[in-house]
């Protein structure tokens, strides 16, 4: 939905704690209220209040995605029933024949859909690893650049903005999926991308009790046409589960803070650790991967961990550690997965928010127990 301003500008630890709140002038409801309702009256004909049927207009959701879009410093906030979902209703406005260029290294989830859309013949997919890779393969023949920064799992970066003017020379659209740093610590829409997307699954809900998408669209046309399209295909949001949003986004800046204080302090302890050969961090956030020695102490090393936990997913409250290699990443082929560094000793670590000084003596003892 259309965004509203955003009252007196404040500060955004306040716009998120308030969201919600100073909404609800009849009751006086601080928590926004969850409108379970499927249909709405309408008080003659020919008259609405706004609201018709909740696929295509809920109070519930039209609360988080106004928020979203104030966030991300967009026109268009929409709300999506998962990651991929949301994912999927950014590439449903390209014609057949489409040609995308993208990360190489990206979640696996995104590129199991677009092997599929190029198996049915829909669009053309080419992948590159860096900047200098995305200024040879983007052309005026390119529909879309489609870039995770950091990435998932590697954890590099491109430059937005450097990308931005590239999309913009070839008049293709830059869609940046912004899930790993939240707008918090990046605005892809400031910095020149037309949409930004989430899964909302992870840092923005937060507490791993919700599976949801998010789009974000820097003009109000192109958010408006992507309305359109979600209330026509209705993989919307449910009311709970916006409101379930609405919850996690309250605590967002809180989390974040400690998520990132975590990251950097176990990262400063794997660099030392002698059964670790690399570290994968950014600098910011609070997801980082690393390599082990010996890749077949994994299964023991998983084994032995206590506070952690051995589960796919990420941006909860609570550490995870992931294997990409038979979770996250298991659809993309071996010889693929392998070509550009994702290999079979890699780790993937989810900060959490418990105190760092647990986290890393939980993995201290785990390693220990290797010996």
């Amino acid at each position: 939905m259309e965004k509203e301003e955003q009252s007196g500008k404040v500060q955004t630890d306040t716009f998120l704690a308030q969201i919600g709140n100073h909404q609800n002038p009849v009751t006086g409801s601080i928590n926004t209220p969850i409108y379970f309702s499927t249909t709405y009256e309408h008080p003659t004909l020919g008259e609405s209040t706004g609201y018709d049927y909740t696929r295509t207009k809920n109070p519930t959701r039209e609360v988080v995605e106004n928020a979203l879009a104030v966030l991300e410093n967009g026109a268009v906030g929409l709300v999506t029933s998962s990651g991929m979902s949301a994912i999927q209703l950014v590439f449903s406005q390209f014609p057949v024949g489409s040609q995308i260029v993208a990360s190489r290294d990206l979640y696996g989830g995104s590129y199991r859909y677009f092997k599929e859309l190029e198996k049915r013949g829909m669009y053309q997919f080419i992948y590159v690893d860096d900047e200098t890779a995305f200024e040879t393969a983007v052309s005026d023949f390119t529909t879309a650049i489609f870039i995770e920064t950091p990435t998932n799992p590697l954890m590099s970066e491109v430059s937005i903005e450097k990308i931005a003017v590239l999309a913009k020379r070839h008049e293709a659209q830059l869609i940046v999926d912004n899930t790993f740093y939240t707008p918090l610590i990046q605005r892809p829409l400031d910095l020149g991308a037309d949409i930004v997307l989430h899964s909302a699954t992870k840092y923005l809900g937060g507490h791993n009790d919700l599976l949801a998408g998010a789009v974000i669209t820097r003009s109000k046309e192109l958010g408006e046409r992507l309305a359109f399209q979600l209330n026509t295909t209705g993989a919307v949001l449910s009311p709970f589960d916006s409101w379930l949003l609405i919850r996690g986004l309250k605590t967002l800046s809180l989390r974040m803070e400690r998520h990132e204080k975590n990251a950097q302090a176990v990262t400063a302890y794997l660099a030392s650790c002698p059964y670790v050969k690399e570290v994968m961090y950014p600098g910011r956030g609070g997801m980082l991967s690393f390599k082990l020695k010996d890749a077949s102490s994994i299964k023991a090393f998983l084994r032995h961990l206590s506070i952690f936990t051995f589960a796919e997913s990420l941006g909860g409250v609570e550490s995870l550690i992931t294997y990409p290699t038979t979770q996250t990443h298991a659809d993309i082929p071996k010889e693929v997965r392998e070509s550009y560094g994702l290999t079979s000793d890699l780790l993937r670590i989810s900060t959490g928010i418990e105190a760092s000084e647990d986290l890393i003596a939980d993995l201290t003892q785990a390693f220990e127990a290797l010996k």
